[in-house]
């Protein structure tokens, strides 16, 4: 295959992107034997932070946010985005394998809807929707009790949770707010402040500081695979991605990512993903179809017609101005 034309190099793109975002699970969970998780977040965004700010004095034409609305909009997005989301993540992967981290956070586009309803007029939840949260959240319960006691795998799934309750709020107070930086260095930025937030958590919870690291050359082959690869690579190519797909279809990276996290963790560091919690997986899943059955629809008859598995006069019948 080829990359000449778009619809091969978006292909290429996502299958990229959902490949270093599953595999961070794992990079993660490979620091996590080592470095405290507020301090090892800290550390992944000061790196990707710095790159990405690099990259935005060469490729954007504004550096840095202009005046107080986008500053506002930097100064949340780091706090919910980096700070809030990456320390629950951090500290809930402690609990639970690469894989099921990854599923938990795979309610992302579940919950975000959830908070839109309430803090954008013009987005409400039908019954499909109400139905889409309900399915979404009970898979969460079904992996959060698949261990079979009320230990540390639940401790994990709510702290995971949690992780995907701050970016689905923060993504839409982001919308919500005024100020609409360029993407880059509006990235760079909430990273870097997001970093110095976590940094300044790190010693709050308790946890020992970088004297006390214990660095192998794995350790570091994780933290900047984690930050330059899965951080700043992987934003950069999302919202590619973004201009390119649309909302819908890049969101289903968030479906791809807990497969290939589940195969890299059990590949490469011996893990489980037990039935119990490919059932949550399948239920997060459907959450989501019903939540955005009507922009999935149209794409879903699209991609049967060009497969050969849907005549397009079988379309045609259903096919109204608004599918196109």
């Amino acid at each position: 295959m080829t990359f000449s034309t778009p619809s091969h190099r978006n292909f290429a793109l996502f299958s990229l992107l959902a490949v270093l975002w599953g595999t961070s699970f794992m990079a993660i969970e490979v620091g996590l034997e080592v470095l405290p998780p507020a301090l090892f977040a800290a550390l992944r965004y000061d790196i990707a932070g710095a790159v990405l700010f690099v990259y935005g004095l060469l490729a954007a034409e504004d550096w840095r946010p202009r005046g107080r609305d986008e500053w506002i909009v930097v100064l949340v997005g780091g706090a919910l985005l980096i700070g809030t989301h990456f320390t629950l993540l951090f500290s809930g992967q402690r609990y639970v394998t690469s894989g099921v981290a990854a599923i938990v956070l795979s309610l992302t586009p579940v919950l975000t809807p959830v908070f839109a309803w309430s803090l954008l007029p013009e987005e409400r939840l039908d019954l499909a929707g109400f139905v889409g949260v309900f399915l979404g959240l009970a898979g969460t319960v079904v992996i959060a009790l698949s261990s079979g006691s009320v230990g540390g795998q639940l401790v994990g799934v709510v702290l995971l949770f949690l992780a995907a309750a701050a970016w689905a709020f923060g993504s839409v107070l982001v919308k919500r707010l005024p100020g609409n930086p360029p993407v880059v260095p509006m990235q760079a930025w909430m990273m870097l402040l997001g970093s110095a937030m976590l940094h300044s958590v790190s010693p709050v919870l308790g946890e020992p500081g970088l004297g006390t690291v214990a660095w192998s050359p794995l350790v570091v082959s994780a933290l900047l695979f984690l930050a330059v690869l899965c951080s700043a690579v992987g934003f950069l190519i999302y919202f590619v991605l973004l201009d390119e797909l649309g909302a819908v279809e890049i969101s289903l990276v968030n479906y791809a990512v807990p497969i290939v996290a589940a195969v890299s963790g059990w590949a490469f560091l011996g893990e489980h993903v037990g039935p119990a919690t490919i059932v949550g997986f399948v239920l997060i899943l459907a959450g989501f179809g019903f939540m955005k059955r009507d922009a999935l629809e149209p794409r879903l008859v699209r991609l049967g017609i060009r497969s050969g598995l849907i005549a397009p006069e079988e379309s045609a019948r259903g096919h109204t101005p608004a599918d196109d």
